[in-house]
């Protein structure tokens, strides 16, 4: 007990977060051995910047969609809403502001999230947990369905979605600009700004941002109470290049709050005003969180790039039950350093060797506890492989060996000697092996085929749940005996386009040995229902297709189908299956005098009926949602402009979607939404 106490008093230190993080590398003798004009080539060269390595799409097995957050037609309240228009990607909610994305109906500890291409970790574990991140100052994310294990090791086990952060100005350029984004339905919207800069070799950007809204209101014009939250974003980054070293390095700060509904909770909860913001009386959220990484890069004449990328995380998320009083208080600090080495050894095979380590801490300081205070410790090691056959063939191939390592600590109320689960430590190995074909028979066409492992060892609230979920009325239990999490993945892609028409089919099918799920018992506990986390064998398959047509230039139509199943081989279906989607949608694009243009898409969704379901959970009917708007770019001299307006289910269709939690309280989804955008952009060349 005495190191405990030790560590709680480091932790109180730490708490908030301003950290000091000793990243200097020793690289001094790695410098001066590349030319400035060979790193400025590199630099130059047209990339999709991957969460495997820089390469074009078309040139790994992987399935991989990049999705621009900058898009004016987007009414997205947060990155999973942004994420969830693509097929295949859905997102499990709690309200609006409250959601979590799924990969092929996988989530939670089995997405992996990228943050400046470190593994984030926000105790996401739960269902009624959102990610807490804005896509302030972000470019675009990036989603790679399928296990990416070999690299990442634990959790990559359904995907990987990559936040990729704004590209620096143009080389002695400064930029600024503002933007507000207002939605109807919520009485609310965000505003926000940033500064940057390139002043040759070095480079640095600030950005900030402030949201608020108020409840929401289905397609009934009923107001769904305490379905308000609000968010403030501080974030920087400052970058240099010194001989063949490029480093950047990342700061970003928020703070959140999230009203939530649970059971009952309609019985002591009151109306206020409508267009009320208050967070400090009724059930909320609070998430603060702060990062602070190095991403560093080292160029070698030899074709060879090394790639040291270190950080540290703290997540502290507390919980209001009612009365402004904290009730939990769950601290995570999380430090990891990903080393990468690529070498190039000939035209045409590349070698990349691969070191994660990653140490998180968890802590609990208020009086109630989900899971007990805990050190978990990863590390994972791999070797990748990329060959180049015929000039038309990729063949990638990889293994990666990894383990990790989970100890419990005494925590009253969660494993006390009247508990069932006491502390323990848990040591668990694995390994992962890919290999993956990308073929271009020609220009029009690409086939994919990625046949991969993927493994997650049990988080800690399947290991050492032992308590009261106030939060769905449910007492859970883990098992710290549980094995590992297992998947042996097959991705194929086919994508064709040519003359105007663009085809696209993606079918997979996924293998989960000792699948986890939680499960009813016939158990009570002082009423309460018992729910145990189990495991069992399971098999997921599906696909998704797409299609579109240019007819012009300036005019596409495009249409998308997704659709997949889950069983685990006691033939029950897994809970939250995504129901199947058909997408109908285009785009027109007009350009007029000068450089303005105008833009307009429309999309509608038909989401069919699900009633392949888990025990009692409910099933939910088809609807239809419309969605429309229109954008203008034009500039004025130093100044750039663009002017959104955006409709979301515009016929005010009351629905519920299978993937929101609160259609359990017999809450709809939101009705009808306006969404106005506007942003301002300013450019100058340092004098």
């Amino acid at each position: 007990m005495a190191l405990r106490s030790n560590r709680c008093t480091w932790k109180e230190l730490f708490r908030f977060m301003i950290l000091p993080m000793g990243l200097v590398l020793s690289v001094q003798a790695l410098q001066a051995q590349t030319p400035a004009d060979t790193l400025r080539a590199v630099d130059m060269d047209e990339v999709t910047v991957t969460a495997l390595r820089d390469e074009a799409a078309s040139s790994t097995s992987f399935n991989l969609l990049p999705i621009s957050t900058t898009d004016p037609l987007s009414s997205n309240y947060n990155l999973s809403d942004l994420l969830a228009a693509t097929p295949g990607v859905r997102m499990l909610t709690t309200g609006v502001a409250i959601a979590k994305p799924v990969i092929r109906g996988l989530f939670g500890n089995r997405v992996l999230i990228l943050l400046n291409g470190l593994k984030f970790d926000n105790q996401q574990w739960q269902e009624e947990h959102g990610l807490g991140l804005s896509d302030l100052g972000l470019s675009k994310l990036e989603v790679i369905k399928g296990p990416m294990s070999v690299l990442y090791g634990t959790e990559a086990i359904a995907g990987v979605i990559n936040l990729v952060e704004e590209a620096k100005p143009s080389f002695q350029e400064m930029q600024w600009d503002y933007g507000i984004k207002a939605h109807s339905n919520t009485a609310g919207g965000m505003i926000q700004g940033g500064y940057q800069a390139n002043l040759g070799h070095k480079w640095f950007r600030i950005r900030a941002g402030v949201e608020n809204n108020a409840d929401y209101t289905d397609g009934h014009g009923t107001r769904v109470l305490n379905s308000r939250f609000d968010g403030y974003y501080l974030k920087g980054s400052y970058g240099f290049q010194k001989g063949n070293w490029v480093s950047n390095n990342y700061f970003s700060s928020s703070f959140n709050r999230f009203g939530f509904i649970f059971n009952d909770v309609y019985t002591f909860i009151e109306a206020d005003a409508r267009q009320s913001r208050r967070l400090n009386v009724n059930p909320a959220h609070l998430v603060l969180l702060n990062t602070l990484s190095s991403d560093n890069r080292i160029y070698f004449p030899s074709n060879a790039k090394l790639t040291i990328n270190a950080g540290i995380q703290s997540n502290e998320r507390l919980e209001n039950e009612g009365g402004g009083a904290i009730s939990l208080n769950m601290h995570l600090i999380t430090g990891q350093c990903l080393v990468k080495w690529e070498k190039q050894l000939s035209d045409n095979h590349t070698l990349m060797l691969s070191g994660l380590g990653v140490f998180e801490d968890n802590t609990n300081y208020g009086a109630r506890k989900i899971v007990p205070d805990a050190y978990l410790q990863e590390s994972n090691l791999s070797a990748y492989w990329i060959m180049h056959l015929r000039s038309r063939i990729v063949w990638e191939n990889g293994i990666g060996v990894g383990q990790k390592w989970v100890k419990t600590f005494f925590t009253p109320g969660v494993n006390s000697p009247d508990k069932d689960i006491q502390p323990f430590s848990k040591f668990a190995p694995f390994y992962n092996a890919l290999t993956g074909i990308s073929f271009m028979p020609d220009e029009h066409l690409n086939l994919k085929l990625n046949v991969s492992t993927g493994v997650r060892v049990p988080n800690l609230a399947e290991l050492s749940s032992n308590g009261l979920h106030e939060g769905v009325f449910t007492y859970e239990i883990g098992n710290p005996d549980f094995a590992n999490e297992q998947v042996l993945s097959v991705n194929g892609v086919v994508n064709y386009a040519s003359k105007g028409w663009e085809l696209g089919f993606s079918p997979f099918y996924n293998h989960f040995n000792h699948f986890v799920y939680l499960a009813p018992t016939d158990e009570q506990w002082f009423g309460f229902p018992v729910y145990r986390f189990q495991q069992q064998d399971a098999n997921q398959y599906g696909f998704e297709t797409s299609f579109g047509y240019h007819p012009t230039e300036f005019i596409q139509i495009k249409l998308a189908y997704e659709f997949m199943n889950s069983k685990t081989f006691d033939g029950l279906f897994t809970p939250f299956i995504p129901p199947s989607r058909l997408q109908p949608g285009g785009e027109f694009t007009w350009n007029l005098k000068g450089s303005a243009n105008v833009h307009a898409d429309w999309q509608i969704d038909y989401v069919f009926a699900q009633d392949r379901i888990y025990r009692d959970e409910v099933a939910t009917p088809d609807y239809w949602l419309i969605h429309a708007g229109i954008s203008a770019d034009f500039k004025a001299k130093k100044a750039s402009y663009t002017l959104s307006i955006l409709g979301d289910n515009l016929l005010n269709t009351a629905y519920y979607d299978h993937l929101s939690r609160f259609k359990d309280f017999g809450l709809l989804n939101m009705g009808r939404n306006f969404t106005l955008a506007c942003k301002v952009k300013f450019n100058a060349a340092r004098q």
